[in-house]
């Protein structure tokens, strides 16, 4: 007997659980998109998505999804034949580095693999070798979704500062935004992004793009930004459709709005910080319980090995042969999504079989991680995995502030 008739719960890392709330505030008829109460809603978006990501700067609004910000990002700031840096800890650096060389842009990979961080020191070593300045950029993605590793904005920024060279230094915060601790200025970022289907939560469909002076500067270089992508119309503009280039994603507007609210007027920015690090750390110590050290490394465990690393957002586990069976027990039995494994593997291979992921960003509380943790100790517990004990103990340890 199936058990998932009822509340379905949602822990893929994005498109994340939608507020009940949010849902509403887009329930309604579609407005006059010229003037009146939209125009006023648009600009009031702008400061606090700016608060969330911590920049005094510009920001910007895409129609599009993450491959959309990549293409605008990069757009506005290189000339075709461009080389960027790129720094890899998982699948979502390939994608952008895809998009770079389709756009005419030459990309230098520099891989740390799957399973720990970009070493800062070494990013700045290869920019200490070029000493022409070819390097244009370095393109960091800041929480890979595939791997769930963490980057050091801020370390990564000290040393393209000690090298002495002109790089921007680009961010990927698709994931962390709204997750995951980030300050734009004070780490010293010049170009992030993020999309509004994971932290933000609410519906696919619109990306943001932020950048600083720096970043701005080299748009007058670029040859790339196209009548859509060019961000300088969209920053302040004095006729409103020039914010999209067009018809502007009017009920995707009211929800973030009402999202917005939650987060920057509600909450606020450092608590929303907080409680993802909070349930985090516990989804953390579960899993910790949960690793069977018997069997030689080829049971349970979480991909990032260090604390330090790990995403407040997205959580990748290795389960050798399970993996793709818990996910699909999880949600048969339980009502309970969880994220497939991706990157992780090549295509084809068996062990493409081995890894899953839980989102936990956004509309999440307590009782909703309590319960994403008990489907998945259930479905243990059905399947036969081995696994160690004690794993909601600790859980609930963590968000009763026992051990902290």
């Amino acid at each position: 007997m199936s058990l998932s008739h009822g509340p379905q719960t949602l822990a893929i890392p994005g498109p994340s659980i939608i507020p009940d709330r949010v849902l509403r505030a887009m329930h309604r008829p579609s407005p006059n998109i010229y003037v009146g109460p939209l125009v006023d809603l648009t600009h009031s978006l702008i400061p606090d998505l700016k608060t969330v990501a911590q920049t005094d700067h510009n920001a910007t609004i895409y129609i599009g999804n993450g491959h959309a910000a990549w293409e605008a990002s990069l757009a506005n700031t290189h000339a075709k034949g461009d080389l960027v840096l790129v720094p890899r800890t998982g699948t979502f650096a390939d994608g952008w580095a895809e998009v770079a060389r389709c756009m005419g842009i030459r990309t230098e990979m520099l891989d740390f693999g799957n399973r720990d961080a970009m070493d800062p020191a070494a990013i700045g070593q290869r920019l200490r070798e070029d000493t022409g300045h070819e390097i244009k950029s370095v393109l960091c993605v800041h929480v890979d979704t595939s791997s769930s590793i963490k980057a050091d904005l801020k370390a990564i920024r000290a040393e393209i500062d000690a090298a002495g060279h002109p790089a921007l230094l680009h961010a990927d915060c698709m994931a962390s935004l709204g997750c995951d601790e980030m300050r734009m200025d004070d780490w010293g970022v010049d170009v992030a992004f993020a999309g509004c289907q994971k932290g933000l939560m609410t519906p696919a469909g619109m990306a943001f793009v932020f950048y600083n002076d720096r970043a701005a500067k080299a748009r007058e270089r670029s040859d790339l930004a196209t009548f859509y992508w060019d961000w300088t119309p969209r920053t302040d503009p004095e006729i409103y459709f020039r914010y999209f280039q067009g018809t502007g994603p009017t009920h995707h507007l009211y929800g973030l709005r009402e999202s917005l609210d939650m987060i920057v007027h509600e909450e606020g920015i450092e608590n929303v910080w907080t409680r993802h690090a909070t349930l985090a750390a516990a989804l953390h110590a579960a899993f910790d319980r949960w690793e069977d050290h018997g069997t030689n490394g080829a049971g349970l465990e979480l991909n990032v090995r260090d604390p330090a690393i790990r995403s407040n957002a997205v959580t990748s586990v290795r389960l050798p042969e399970h993996g793709t069976d818990l996910r699909m027990w999880c949600e048969d039995h339980m009502g309970l999504t969880l994220g497939i494994g991706l990157g992780m593997a090549p295509n084809g291979d068996r062990m493409t079989n081995g890894f899953f992921r839980v989102g936990h960003m956004g509309h999440v509380s307590g009782h909703s991680m309590l319960g994403t943790l008990a489907s998945i100790d259930a479905g243990l517990k059905a399947l036969n995995v081995p696994h160690g004990t004690g794993a909601l103990e600790a859980a609930s340890a963590v968000i009763a502030g026992k051990d902290r």
